[in-house]
């Protein structure tokens, strides 16, 4: 039978095999998503580097690893931090303007006691918290 026929040393080569096939996968993955994401590229130059990969896979990746490696990390760290400001961008404003109509009201007569604001900036402001 074929269970019988594959021994442990076949089992962790074809192991070996299928996680470096998964690697090479992502790996491929990963550089074409550089290749698009890299605003330093024109789309020429985009356009050459694809179709060098795809028809030189190992020269290609290996090639692009050595000639433009050294950036992608920086890449990815310069779009972690944008999407990461972005986000807390979000959650302060949305934290801001989520503060319930008594909050709000309670900050606008602050201010107009303190002088900040008149009286009729106070209650145009407070017909747009009611509205």
């Amino acid at each position: 039978m074929f269970a019988g026929d594959f021994g442990v040393g076949q089992v962790l080569w074809s192991m070996l095999w299928f996680f470096l096939f998964f690697m090479w996968i992502w790996l491929v993955f990963a550089i074409f998503g550089d290749i698009i994401r890299d605003k330093s590229l024109s789309g020429g130059k985009k356009a050459l580097w694809t179709i060098f990969i795809i028809f030189l896979p190992f020269l290609g990746i290996f090639v692009y690893l050595i000639a433009r490696g050294k950036d992608m990390g920086k890449r990815d760290m310069a779009q972690a931090q944008a999407q990461d400001a972005q986000f807390r961008a979000y959650v302060q404003d949305a934290a801001a303007s989520g503060g319930s109509s008594a909050d709000q009201l309670a900050k606008l007569a602050d201010l107009k006691d303190r002088g900040v604001i008149s009286d009729a900036e106070f209650q145009q402001q407070k017909s747009k918290i009611l509205a």
